[in-house]
C-alpha cells in the first residue's frame, strides 16, 4: 500500500503513547558567558518501536543475498538470523542522501534523522535534530512509565538526541538497567499494594523545580528558550513518571519481573563480555515491553568508529575494517557475532505471548548501522534489517531490493507510519521524502 494512500480507518483513535525529582538545568548561552500527531487503530496490545545500531557497518558483498522475494537464500553475514528469518524482512539497495563529509557521523546523523550532521560553530557535531526514536516517542510513549529506554552493550554516549547536544544518555550496565526498571518503583502486575508513600513529595519537589524553571526562562534569548523548552520535555517526562508509580499496575499476563543480573561484567583479556551483556540487557527490556513500562527503546550495542576487540578478531573492529586486506574475514566473523545478538533479542520479544501471538508480532525492530561498507564510508547499499510486522502492517520474511537505490528515508518515513506516526515526511534537502517504501507496507 502507499504510504500517500493511508486511510482515515487506519488512524481513527488517537493513541499518546510513552526518578528522582532533582532537576539540573541543560547548558545555556546566559549561564555560560556567551551571549507530528499521532493516530493508530484500537488494538489489544500497543505498537512498539525499537532500533538495534551497530557499528562500523558490513561488508556489502558478503550482506546482500543474491536472490529477492520469500524463497531468498540467506547470505554468508546474515546466516546467524536462520532461526528468524521467517520474522524478518531484509531491505536492500537503498542509499542514504545525506553529504558524505564527517565519516561514520554523517551517516549516523543520516539513519537516525534524515538530515545532513550539524556541524557547530564552536567546533565539532551533533545531531541536528530529534532523532526517529525520539520523534516516534513524542507520539506513542507518553502513556507509559518510561517514554523511551536507551541501552547498549558498549553504546559510548549512545546516539538517542532530542534535539542538538540533547541526547538521551544510554545505560551501559545490566544492573543499573534492572534497577531503573525493575528497582524499588516498580510493583508488580495485579499488585494490590499502596505506592512508595515518597512519591507525593517529590511530586511536590518537581512542581517546585518547574516553578524555578518557567521564572528563570523569562529572561532568556531565543536558543535558550529552545534548549530550555527541550529540558522541560524531559521534566515532564519525570512527571509522568510519578503519575504512572501512583497508578495501580496493569494486570498483564506476561509481565513479571526478571532475575537480577550481575553487577559486573568485566573484560576479558581485553575483550568486552558483549554477548553476557547484550542478552541481559535484551532480557530485561523485552519484559519491560511486556508489562508496558516502555513502547520505544534502541539498543546501541556498539558505537560508530568503536575500535574494540570483539569475538576473535586479532585487532580493534575500526582498525580491521581498513586494514584487513580481501574479504576481511576478521570483520566479517565480527558482524556474524552482531547479527547474533541481534537474534537473541528477536527470539526474546518472540518468547513472550500476546494474545494469539507474541510482543515480537506487536513490534517494529529496526536492525541498522552509520555505513554499509566500513573500509569507504559508503552511504550507498544501506544495511536494514527488519524483525517483527508491527501489528501486521508491515511485510514479513522476504528480500525486498531497491533496484534505483532509493532514498533510505522512504524507509525509514514508513516505520514510523507503521507504528501510527501520522508523519508527513522525513528529512531534509535531497534526503527528504514524503513518499513511504510501498513495497515494506500491507
Amino acid at each position: 500500500m502507499n504510504a500517500n494512500r493511508l486511510s482515515r480507518r487506519r488512524f481513527l483513535r488517537g493513541v499518546l503513547g510513552g526518578m528522582s525529582a532533582a532537576v539540573a538545568l541543560p547548558w545555556l548561552e546566559a549561564t555560560s558567558g556567551r551571549g507530528a500527531s499521532v493516530m493508530a487503530e484500537a488494538s489489544a496490545f500497543p505498537t512498539r518501536f525499537g532500533i538495534f545500531f551497530w557499528g562500523n557497518g558490513v561488508v556489502p558483498s558478503a550482506w546482500v543475498p543474491t536472490t529477492t522475494g520469500r524463497e531468498y537464500a540467506l547470505s554468508y553475514l546474515l546466516e546467524p538470523i536462520a532461526a528468524i528469518k521467517d520474522k524478518c524482512t531484509l531491505v536492500s539497495g537503498t542509499a542514504l542522501k545525506v553529504p558524505n563529509i564527517e565519516p561514520h557521523w554523517s551517516g549516523a546523523s543520516g539513519i537516525l534523522t534524515g538530515k545532513p550532521l550539524l556541524f557547530k560553530p564552536s567546533g565539532g557535531h551533533t545531531m541536528p535534530d530529534a532523532t526517529v526514536d525520539q520523534i516516534v516517542a513524542r507520539a506513542i510513549g507518553n502513556d507509559t512509565r518510561f517514554r523511551s529506554i536507551e541501552f547498549g552493550a558498549r553504546p559510548g554516549e549512545g546516539l538517542s538526541f532530542n534535539g542538538p547536544d540533547n541526547p538521551n544518555p544510554p545505560e551501559a550496565s545490566p544492573f543499573q538497567l534492572f534497577n531503573r526498571v525493575f528497582g524499588p518503583d516498580f510493583r508488580e502486575p495485579g499488585s494490590s499494594a499502596e505506592p512508595d508513600p515518597s512519591l507525593r513529595f517529590r511530586q511536590s519537589v518537581l512542581d517546585l523545580v518547574t516553578e524555578d524553571i518557567n521564572r528563570f526562562e523569562r529572561g532568556l534569548g531565543a536558543s535558550d528558550r529552545t534548549r530550555l523548552d527541550q529540558h522541560l520535555t524531559s521534566v515532564r517526562e519525570i512527571e509522568t513518571r510519578l503519575a504512572r508509580l501512583a497508578e495501580n499496575p496493569a494486570n498483564l499476563e506476561a509481565c513479571r519481573r526478571p532475575e537480577t543480573p550481575l553487577e559486573d561484567y568485566p573484560d576479558v583479556d581485553g575483550r568486552p563480555q558483549l554477548v553476557e551483556l547484550n542478552r541481559a540487557m535484551c532480557d530485561i527490556v523485552a519484559l519491560a515491553l511486556a508489562c508496558d513500562q516502555t513502547r520505544v527503546f534502541s539498543n546501541y550495542i556498539t558505537r560508530p568508529l568503536n575500535n574494540l576487540l570483539l569475538a576473535t578478531a586479532s585487532g580493534g573492529h575500526h582498525q580491521l575494517t581498513h586494514d584487513e586486506p580481501g574479504d576481511q574475514p576478521m570483520v566479517q566473523a565480527v558482524v556474524r557475532q552482531i547479527m547474533g545478538e541481534f537474534t537473541y533479542f528477536v527470539q526474546a520479544l518472540d518468547a513472550i505471548p500476546e494474545g494469539d501471538g507474541t510482543l515480537l508480532d506487536h513490534t517494529m525492530l529496526l536492525g541498522t548501522t552509520e555505513i554499509s561498507y566500513g573500509r569507504t564510508h559508503g552511504l550507498d547499499e544501506f544495511p536494514l534489517l527488519i524483525a517483527g510486522n508491527a501489528s501486521g502492517r508491515l511485510v514479513q520474511g522476504t528480500h525486498i531490493r531497491s533496484a534505483i537505490a532509493a532514498n533510505t528515508n522512504s524507509v525509514m518515513l514508513s516505520l514510523m507510519r507503521s507504528v501510527g506516526v501520522l508523519q508527513q515526511g522525513f528529512g531534509e534537502g535531497d534526503s527528504y521524502t514524503e513518499d513511504g517504501f510501498s513495497d515494506l507496507e500491507v
